[in-house]
Parts: structure tokens; C-alpha cells; sequence
């Protein structure tokens, strides 16, 4: 493969994370200058992640199809069908510790103490995620502004985040692992110790600490899916199920941290 040749691939898989993130950072460290939470505020400056987030769904989705063609497809039904068990698999473990702690007789607080000291509880998963991402908040529940919002989720989640995110987790830094002077030269699924830790550990990093336990599990697991079945488009599958099953957990349960 030439170097043009693998300089667009790396583009493919690499860049659309790369401005993935740097949406996510632009919220994170930027989000006290945008919003202004004041009753005379339009819901664009009270709410600015309602519209934050939509943009950089569909900016990174522009970026995806503009390269898509430089992207190693492998579309098959056996392992697309491992990806929906896994996808399932993975976002239940996601998902136990604050499934159980919920059910606990007394409360979580009754057993791992008040959440005012949170570090332990944190890394186990347990808290109750009520505040989160919420069109309620500035759009009336049924609206059609509420619904919209509500499908932009969902597309970013299910589809951007699942694309883009595999392209670079598994698509890209586990071969880089492999072989970071020609990357390109390794096969999709090539295993090995450091392209396990290392790319499970940054997967889990990228997420909120509550979220650590359940992302190393489930990094794990996707980790195992690539290696196993050596096919791109299974991990994609898997995240993509784990997503949706995230968000109607998320909506189901009025615990919107989870998403």
C-alpha cells in the first residue's frame, strides 16, 4: 500500500475521533461560557448541549461518509449476529451495578455509604444517575422539538458513536499497537497484550469515572469480538446495539446519566 494510500485511511479512521473529542472537550472545559442558565435565556443558552451535541453528530457523520470509501468494510451476517449478543452482553454488565444497587433493601446509600464520598461507588457503577442529558428540561415532553431531540440522540449514539468510535478504538489504534510504522499491514483483529491494554484502558478513560467498571468490561468484550471474529463491522454492530439498549435504559428508568 502506498503512502497516499494509507494516509487516507488514517484520515478515515482517525479523524472523525479526533473531532469526536474535540466537541467533547469544547463541552466539558467550555460549557460554563456557553451556558447561561437565566429565565430570560433562549433554551440555546440555558440548554446549550441540546444543540451541542446534534452538531457534532452530524458534523462527524459529514466526515464519515465524505471518507467512508477508504474504510475496509466487511459486512456478513454471522458476525453482525455476534455483534447484537455482545452489543447485549456488554451493555448489561454496563448496566448491573446500578440495576442491583436500585434493588437493594435499604438503598445503595444503606450499604456503600453516602454518595458525598463517591470514589468507591464511582468506580463500582453505583449511583443513580438522575441528572444527565434531558429535552425535558427546555422542550414540553411529546413536542415535536422534544421528539427531534430525542431522534438526534439516539443517531448519535447508535450510529455516529458506534461508527466512529470503532473505527479509531478497534479499527485503527489496535493495528497501530500492533505496528505503528505501517499500521495498515496489520490484519483487522490481530491480538495482542499491549493492543488489549492499552486500548481498553484509553476506551475506558474517555468515559466518566461511574462509568469505568462497566467500559473496561465492555472494552473487553469488544476487544474479544475483534480478535475472535477478525471483522470490523461486528464491533460496529455492538456498540450500535449496546447504545440503543443504553438510551431506552436511560429514558426507561429516568436515570438520565446513563447517556
Amino acid at each position: 500500500m502506498n503512502s497516499d494510500l494509507e494516509y487516507q485511511k488514517t484520515k478515515a479512521y482517525v479523524a472523525p475521533f479526533a473531532v469526536f473529542m474535540g466537541f467533547t472537550l469544547l463541552w466539558q472545559f467550555g460549557g460554563p461560557f456557553l451556558e447561561w442558565d437565566h429565565p430570560a435565556a433562549a433554551w440555546w443558552r440555558r440548554a446549550p448541549e441540546q444543540w451541542l451535541y446534534p452538531l457534532q453528530a452530524v458534523v462527524c457523520f459529514i466526515l464519515f461518509l465524505w471518507w467512508r470509501k477508504s474504510v475496509d468494510w466487511d459486512w456478513k451476517g454471522k458476525p453482525a449476529a455476534w455483534g447484537i449478543l455482545f452489543g447485549v452482553l456488554g451493555i448489561l454488565c454496563w448496566l448491573a451495578p446500578t440495576m442491583a444497587a436500585d434493588r437493594l433493601p435499604g438503598g445503595p446509600d444503606a450499604w456503600f455509604g453516602h454518595p458525598e464520598w463517591p470514589w468507591y461507588r464511582y468506580l463500582l457503577g453505583i449511583d443513580a444517575r438522575p441528572e444527565g442529558f434531558d429535552p425535558s428540561a427546555v422542550f414540553a415532553p411529546g413536542s415535536w422539538s422534544w421528539l427531534t431531540a430525542l431522534a438526534l440522540r439516539f443517531f448519535r449514539a447508535v450510529i455516529v458513536v458506534a461508527v466512529v468510535e470503532e473505527l479509531f478504538w478497534r479499527g485503527y489504534l489496535m493495528r497501530f499497537l500492533v505496528n505503528p510504522d505501517h499500521p495498515w499491514k496489520v490484519p483487522f483483529g490481530t491480538h495482542s497484550w499491549k493492543a488489549y491494554w492499552i486500548t481498553t484502558l484509553c476506551f475506558m478513560a474517555v468515559h466518566q469515572p461511574v462509568d469505568y467498571c462497566g467500559a473496561f468490561i465492555y472494552g473487553s468484550l469488544a476487544y474479544l469480538l475483534a480478535v475472535w471474529q477478525k471483522n470490523l463491522c461486528a464491533v460496529i454492530v455492538m456498540h450500535a446495539v449496546a447504545n440503543a439498549l443504553l438510551g431506552w435504559a436511560a429514558l426507561e428508568w429516568g436515570k438520565c446519566g446513563l447517556w
